[in-house]
């Protein structure tokens, strides 16, 4: 069954790599890191693209022995790291059931079965946005994607309302579109600024961090060409939520788009205890999630949603006779982000939450939020450490009293190494910092506060 005219007998290949898989997906991944550079896998591994391969056994030992231990475990309880990523073994195991179907997933003749599974985990995301049937999206593979295709969605909505409006810029039709966010914005919002070909106006956050209504006026002011502001509901470096409600008022009072980079705190929005920090959000245009940040999903997977999906529609529907011969009367994923051939990546997410239900997210969810508080609690009571920002959602900011950036990555990479924890340095208003992001509900927070406690002092 296995045997092909091309590649031969598949089978002992096929069955290293499932058996690698299970264990793996048993068991998770290995905390311990080995960094290795480019130059020492070169004398490791050696060249392994030959003319006439390698043979099962060879590669997979390179993989298993040489090439995975040389990376970071992401879903490890004591990676608090970036924003790391701690998925369901189920959400793990159905990976491997979606690339085994191997489904065309960019049109719905082609994936209709695996593209309403993923409509019913974006109709839980948009319950939990407010918004109504008018509403839609799809999976795309990460953030910087997502709101790429959010703002592209955004500046051909607002240059065709404004065109419709008769707004011209010194009586000429508007050029030198402009994208406003705040300094505390994502990096892929100033990439995707490029590939706009727009300008990037940078707001002032208040004195917690937040993006405000306020700081954005002043802006829409000085700037009548921003077609755009991207709020976040949860900032990768301090897990800041920006004040969404008077930021939303704003934007629509000048007609412009309001995007919100939700990609680690979206999720949030499930968990009752934060709720609040969310008020507003069912007023925004657009809308991220990285489900495989806090929504407990494997790599790589984002939802990107609008509150009106024809504007996505109107922006991304690609026409071709190979394409239109379809003509089914559905949405199909290819119409709401810039793909058209896509893996149904939102099938894991939906397998686990089809399998535990939405309140054990929630469940999960907050214990993350729990373990945070009381982490922040700890370095707030201590002698030796800084407190420097009271969490929002689950990220904790803090500093060792006294401290060289020297010591900061001495301490570091010592217990990276020994695979104790994973706990990088930062930077916050120039100052050289420590952040721990607690994703991961399986983490035990006094083991980090035990090994803050006796290494630091």
């Amino acid at each position: 069954m296995l045997k092909s005219e091309f590649w031969g007998d598949e089978t002992e290949a096929v069955n290293l790599a499932l058996d690698w898989a299970i264990a793996h997906t048993v068991s998770g991944s290995d905390p311990k890191t080995s960094f290795k550079s480019s130059e020492e896998l070169k004398k490791e591994v050696g060249v392994s693209i030959t003319s006439d391969g390698l043979g099962a056994k060879e590669a997979m030992r390179l993989y298993s022995e040489v090439l995975n231990p040389a990376t970071r475990s992401a879903d490890d309880p004591m990676a608090l790291a970036f924003i790391p990523g701690a998925p369901t073994r189920a959400a793990v195991a159905f990976d491997a059931v979606v690339s085994a179907a191997n489904v065309h997933g960019g049109m719905w003749e082609m994936g209709a079965g695996a593209v309403f599974a993923e409509n019913q985990v974006l109709g839980w995301i948009k319950s939990l946005l407010g918004w109504t049937e008018e509403a839609g999206g799809t999976f795309v593979s990460g953030g910087t994607l997502g709101n790429l295709s959010a703002l592209s969605a955004a500046k051909h909505t607002i240059k065709e309302k404004w065109r419709q409006m008769g707004r011209f810029q010194n009586g000429r039709p508007i050029t030198g579109y402009k994208l406003a966010c705040a300094s505390t914005a994502h990096s892929s919002v100033r990439t995707i600024a490029t590939v706009l070909d727009v300008d990037i106006v940078t707001i002032p956050v208040d004195a917690g961090g937040h993006l405000t209504g306020e700081m954005l006026e002043k802006a829409l002011v000085e700037n009548p060409t921003i077609f755009a502001v991207v709020a976040t509901s949860g900032t990768t470096n301090t897990g800041i939520v920006d004040d969404i409600d008077s930021i939303v008022t704003v934007a629509h009072k000048y007609d412009i788009w309001v995007h919100i980079d939700g990609a680690y705190g979206g999720a949030a929005l499930a968990a009752p205890s934060v709720r609040h920090f969310f008020k507003g959000i069912e007023k925004a245009d657009s809308f991220i999630v990285d489900p495989h940040k806090w929504l407990f999903a494997p790599y790589d997977c984002c939802a990107v949603l609008y509150r009106d999906q024809k504007h996505a529609i109107h922006t991304f529907s690609q026409h071709a006779e190979y394409l239109d011969a379809f003509g089914n009367e559905e949405v199909n994923p290819s119409d709401l982000a810039i793909h058209l051939s896509r893996r149904t990546r939102g099938l894991p997410l939906w397998y686990s939450l089809a399998i535990h239900g939405t309140k054990k997210y929630e469940q999960a969810i907050e214990k993350s939020i729990e373990n945070s508080r009381k982490c922040a609690e700890y370095i707030r009571k201590s002698s030796h450490l800084e407190l420097l920002l009271d969490p929002e959602l689950s990220v904790v900011v803090f500093a060792r009293k006294g401290w060289t950036p020297e010591q900061y990555d001495e301490w570091s990479n010592k217990l990276a190494k020994a695979g104790e924890l994973l706990c990088l340095p930062s930077k916050l208003n120039g100052r050289t910092i420590l952040r721990l992001a607690f994703i991961n509900p399986h983490t035990d927070v006094d083991k980090v506060i035990h090994i803050l406690e006796t290494t630091m002092k």
